[in-house]
């Protein structure tokens, strides 16, 4: 059966110690420990986290190398992120997160996981990515918070 691939931002790993998030994040995490999922983080994600305290940076490190797949930033990703600006899909000063979706989206991944509900987790978003994707030649990206993934997860 296939593991459902699902890239994590950096929102979901702090939203380990976040008490609004902390519940769905550390469950989604326990999924992955457990070999029910494969967690595929970024070099973007490794950067957004070097910064952080050291308990935030040791949520990956919990996780078995076989159920943790490190992705590199592809070349490409800087001209599909800088699409997703252009069509106004995500204003100027998100590169970042539109970094997180192109990476997402060229390395086809099943679903990306993130609590950023303003320029991710957004319908109105996440149709203009996609839009932008199809015209680019991509498929489509799931875009999902943790709490959508864990439900149903059982199926």
């Amino acid at each position: 059966m296939h593991k459902l691939r699902v890239y994590i931002d950096t929102s979901v790993i702090g939203g380990c110690f976040d008490p609004e998030f902390k519940l769905d994040s550390i469950a989604l995490f326990e999924k992955i420990k457990q070999g029910k999922m494969i967690a595929v983080i970024s070099e973007l994600t490794i950067q957004e986290l070097e910064p952080a305290p050291e308990h935030v940076k040791n949520v990956l490190e919990q996780i078995p190398d076989e159920f943790l797949e490190q992705i590199a930033l592809p070349v490409e990703a800087k001209s599909l992120a800088q699409a997703y600006i252009s069509s106004g899909a995500v204003p100027d000063h998100s590169e970042v997160d539109a970094l997180h979706i192109a990476t997402a989206t060229i390395h086809n991944v099943d679903v990306l996981v993130s609590w950023n509900f303003k320029h991710i987790v957004n319908i109105r978003r996440i149709h203009a990515y996609n839009g932008v994707n199809v015209k680019e030649g991509y498929r489509l990206l799931d875009i999902h918070s943790p709490k959508e993934v864990l439900y149903g997860e059982e199926i």
